[in-house]
């Protein structure tokens, strides 16, 4: 038997939450990460977590450009975000740059300078643009009798708006 230790195995279930970069690390370059992120050290690049959530704590301070699916800000950000859900920027928060999300909420007290672009979910927007199946439409209105016909329920006046 072997007096080896077992090497350790480490992911985020089993540390019990997100990756964590804590207030004392300074980082300066390109974070690309494949599971959640909690920043709460200081950041000069850009962040990208495309479906994952990132989380600027409160002594988080991002000079940086942000991609994720999610981002909820309770420090710093300094550059433009991109979130494919949505962005909190929460209580004592300030975001300078500029924002583009599907859903955002600003709470009372945070900073925020910049533009804010509400885009449609990619889902949603291409069932909004996909065109309909013939039988659903109608070019002229039916009259009272053709509809009275199709649906004993159909109202039996002429004048039917579409």
């Amino acid at each position: 038997m072997s007096s080896a230790p077992a090497p350790a195995q480490y992911s985020s279930e089993s540390r019990g939450g997100p990756a964590v970069i804590g207030k004392s690390v300074m980082i300066k370059g390109q974070i690309f990460s494949r599971e959640d992120l909690t920043i709460d050290g200081e950041i000069d690049g850009s962040v990208e977590l495309q479906e994952h959530r990132l989380t600027v704590g409160p002594n988080g301070k991002l000079q940086a450009g942000v991609k994720a699916r999610e981002v909820v800000v309770l420090g710093t950000i300094h550059g433009n975000v991109e979130a494919t859900d949505k962005i909190d920027i929460r209580k004592d928060a300030k975001l300078v740059g500029d924002i583009k999300t599907v859903r955002i909420v600003i709470e009372d007290g945070a900073f925020f300078k910049g533009s804010i672009d509400i885009v449609r979910p990619e889902a949603k927007a291409a069932a909004a643009t996909a065109p309909r199946p013939a039988a659903t439409v109608t070019t002229t209105p039916p009259t009272a009798s053709a509809a009275a016909a199709a649906s004993p329920t159909a109202p039996l006046s002429g004048d039917m708006k579409r």
